[in-house]
């Protein structure tokens, strides 16, 4: 799908938040600047997170408690080398809703089903600017995510 602006981002993790539950696991792909923190600041308003949804980068993960149900956890994982390490951060995969950022590869045997969402910049992901377009792919990996269409409207 297209999503032209960072607000169609945003309300694109709006719309992703309405389909998790405790133990989904999202993996977001994309180049610096794609929009992987905007689409998750959709995500966390719409799950009706407390305070402000921010880059992790420094932190490697914030964990965002909720008014009601799981919280959600956002991982940066661009600096972890294996699943083993993203492991070592002893999040709680199980009772919360866990995004992980550069996490491609680092899954495996973390858990059986996650979300895949690649977000593609156009030229080849030069930072021209923020409103420009992005191309972004929603798969689902693993039985939780079977038979779910991602291009069909959702209510």
């Amino acid at each position: 799908m297209i999503i032209a602006t960072p607000d169609d981002m945003e309300a694109l993790g709006a719309r992703v938040a309405a389909e998790l539950r405790a133990g989904d696991l999202v993996l977001l792909n994309g180049e610096l600047g794609a929009g992987k923190t905007t689409f998750t600041r959709g995500l966390g308003e719409a799950l009706g997170v407390r305070g402000a949804v921010t880059s992790p980068t420094f932190v490697l993960a914030r964990t965002h408690p909720r008014a009601e149900g799981a919280p959600l956890v956002h991982v940066d994982a661009y600096r972890l080398g294996s699943a083993i390490e993203l492991d070592d951060l002893d999040i709680d995969f199980e009772g919360s809703i866990v995004v992980v950022e550069w996490g491609d590869g680092l899954l495996d045997g973390v858990s059986d089903s996650w979300l895949r969402i690649d977000i593609d910049r156009p030229h080849g992901g030069e930072a021209d600017s923020e409103a420009e377009p992005r191309t972004v792919t929603i798969a689902g990996v693993g039985p939780r995510w079977e038979g779910v269409d991602w291009d069909a409207p959702r209510h």
